[in-house]
């Protein structure tokens, strides 16, 4: 794979302001600053990090902001904000991009005479020991650069993203997105991120469904493990394919569950 031996900022003339956006990521956030050093400015907002991640933050950029956290959708456009150039890069804090990605960024910038308003990355995740090219989470393309002044802030959490006034093109080089540092990791995430997905279903006015309970999590198993190919990761693949549907599943039980406590209250108060 591809190394990050950052290059000196003034040897490509790139007018990009990268952010990030993170939390208690000391083990993480170097690797990432380091891809991001040829930008020309790098904007992080850390929500009051308890670990090393300001010290380390801090030899790497001046515009270190702490905030608050207000939710994965506004604190990534706080960052936003922030950026002064004319082109925007967004990076989470566990990606990191390759030499072959800057490279095609810099020239897209540079050779597409700004016909387009937005750039989307291919991702490609390392998790268990190995890149998954099958399974489900390759290439899923995101938009990551984007003009500052062309773009807005939609979906919601946990899966807020980027509105681009204007043509989006993809790139072929991805970040790399070491997404999990175990299975712990992983599970307290799905966790995590199933009670937010749930909250903003209901916010929406989703309604639970017995057979989107049953058919949505048994679709994503299927579409996982068969017809993209997770099976070929053996075990590592059959896990995955069962933790997507567990998500799902999850998301649609804690809905649920805040339905009954709804009617719950509702019977209070008659």
């Amino acid at each position: 794979m591809p190394t990050h031996e950052p290059s000196r900022r003034e040897e490509i003339p790139a007018a990009v302001s990268a952010i990030v956006v993170c939390f208690n990521e000391e083990d993480r956030i170097e690797a990432c600053l380091r891809s991001l050093a040829w930008c020309a400015e790098i904007i992080v907002v850390d929500c009051y990090s308890t670990d090393r991640t300001p010290e380390i933050c801090r030899r790497y950029t001046d515009r270190f902001i702490q905030r608050e956290w207000a939710g994965y959708r506004d604190q990534k456009a706080f960052a936003h904000s922030q950026a002064t150039k004319e082109w925007v890069l967004l990076v989470d804090s566990d990606e990191r991009v390759t030499q072959e990605l800057r490279d095609e960024i810099v020239d897209a910038l540079a050779r597409d005479g700004g016909r387009y308003s937005g750039y989307a990355v291919p991702r490609l995740v390392r998790y268990l020991e190995r890149w998954w090219w099958r399974g489900g989470w390759y290439p899923d393309y995101d938009v990551r650069v984007f003009r500052r002044d062309r773009a807005a802030w939609g979906g919601s959490d946990p899966h807020e993203k980027i509105l681009v006034d204007g043509p989006v093109r993809r790139l072929r080089h991805h970040l790399e997105h070491y997404s999990y540092r175990s299975i712990e990791d992983h599970v307290q995430r799905i966790n995590r991120f199933t009670s937010i997905s749930a909250r903003e279903l209901k916010k929406d006015g989703g309604r639970w469904r017995l057979s989107a309970a049953l058919l949505h999590p048994a679709a994503r198993f299927f579409r996982s493990y068969f017809l993209k190919r997770g099976f070929v990761e053996g075990f590592a693949g059959l896990y995955v394919a069962v933790t997507a549907a567990v998500y799902v599943f999850l998301k649609y039980a804690k809905l649920w569950e805040l339905e009954l406590e709804e009617k719950k209250k509702l019977g209070r108060k008659r």
